[in-house]
């Protein structure tokens, strides 16, 4: 299986008219996350290290909704936290579809079956399901034993169905060249669209800050992936370009305005690994945002991000400038020796500011507001 010629088509319009209005700067992907509680504890995620009050904070269908229409990107992501969790998941991801937008709603699975029923299949429908690797490397990103089998069992169900499911990992510093190619192997029987593959991204609040990867390491084990999975016919949900990329190929700068982000606190800057401030509305986002101040050589934080959140749109947009060196780039192996890319200089990136603190405060005495004046109308009433 791959993406249907109507999302490759729909989004390669939107892209080329993008282009020939000269946006430079211009969404791909709306990162929607209507909520951060989570059903799992990852080791690796910074998303659910929020006091209670804010965890059970949700977005509206209205105010998700109104985010899709104000970005007017064509495919919206809704990451989490488990989306699952979200009472209204269901109005939210019909919204979404009637509006023609391609949705990934991204879960652990751990729900999946349960919820499936409120779901139909659709071109516009996608389950991305979250494998960090076979059993043994699973279970230990999730810190809980048995979520693998539970994973695999949803994603037979789901496809058996009639459903368009990918599988999204995340590799960090402990993955295994050999184990990660077995992985993709036993990915590709599962009959699933592809893989989105990336590299673990170093959230300042991640309760294990031991096993993120620095770029050379990146691109080092995405070589020693590719070379063994030469010959085979892996399928990732990603550009070929990036996965250059990431085998240390190509030199690029992320474009974080690619997949802005639309959470409880609202528009995030810079991008959804990044929270260094909040606009009211998307437009506020893109106009008042100083890009510069953001990415690997800028800003410490982002030194060794590689990404697909910031990096894809990056390779997305080489792909519609220069199609003959995508295309050949495609049809050639990614190269896995010979010199890499020159790094990206950190000489002058800015030190890191640590502001969660901060935003968390102000979002606590928010919540606390509303309740206060909740409470005194009802005692009016």
């Amino acid at each position: 299986m791959s993406v249907p010629l109507i999302q490759q088509l729909r989004v390669g319009s939107y892209i080329l008219k993008q282009r020939l209005k000269g946006n430079d700067k211009y969404p791909l992907v709306l990162m929607l996350e209507p909520l951060f509680r989570c059903n799992l504890a990852c080791a690796g995620c910074g998303k659910i290290d929020y006091p209670t009050p804010i965890l059970n904070k949700r977005l509206s269908v209205e105010e998700c909704l109104e985010a899709v229409d104000d970005c007017g990107a064509p495919i919206v992501s809704i990451p989490g936290g488990e989306p699952l969790l979200h009472k209204e998941i269901k109005a939210i991801v019909d919204g979404i579809i009637a509006r023609k937008k391609f949705v990934y709603l991204c879960t652990n699975a751990l729900l999946l079956i349960k919820k499936l029923d409120l779901f139909t299949p659709s071109t516009y429908l996608t389950f991305s399901i979250h494998l960090d690797g076979l059993k043994e490397e699973h279970d230990a990103s999730v810190c809980q034993e048995g979520v693998f089998e539970r994973a695999v069992a949803a994603i037979k169900e789901v496809v058996k169905r009639g459903f368009r499911v990918t599988v999204n990992a995340t590799l960090f510093d402990n993955a295994r060249a050999d184990r990660t190619a077995e992985f993709f192997d036993f990915a590709m029987t599962l009959g699933i669209e592809g893989v989105t593959i990336s590299p673990g991204y170093a959230y300042e609040r991640a309760p294990d800050q031991q096993h993120f990867l620095n770029r050379r390491q990146t691109k080092q084990l995405f070589r020693d992936i590719f070379k063994l999975g030469k010959g085979k016919k892996w399928v990732f949900n990603q550009s070929t370009l990036y996965l250059d990329f990431l085998a240390g190929n190509q030199e690029y700068h992320c474009k974080p305005w690619g997949n802005p982000t639309r959470n409880i606190f609202g528009w995030q800057r810079p991008c959804y690994l990044l929270g260094e401030g909040y606009a009211a509305s998307f437009n506020e986002l893109m106009t008042t945002t100083d890009w510069d101040l953001y990415g690997t050589g800028n800003y410490e934080k982002c030194a060794n991000c590689m990404v697909h959140c910031g990096y894809e749109p990056t390779a997305v947009d080489e792909t519609v400038r220069h199609p003959f060196k995508a295309l050949m780039t495609k049809l050639r192996p990614i190269r896995t020796d010979g010199p890499m890319a020159p790094e990206i200089s950190l000489a002058n990136q800015r030190p890191a500011e640590f502001i969660f603190e901060k935003h968390v405060e102000e979002a606590i005495a928010e919540i606390e507001s509303e309740k206060l004046a909740k409470d005194l109308a009802s005692d009016a009433a």
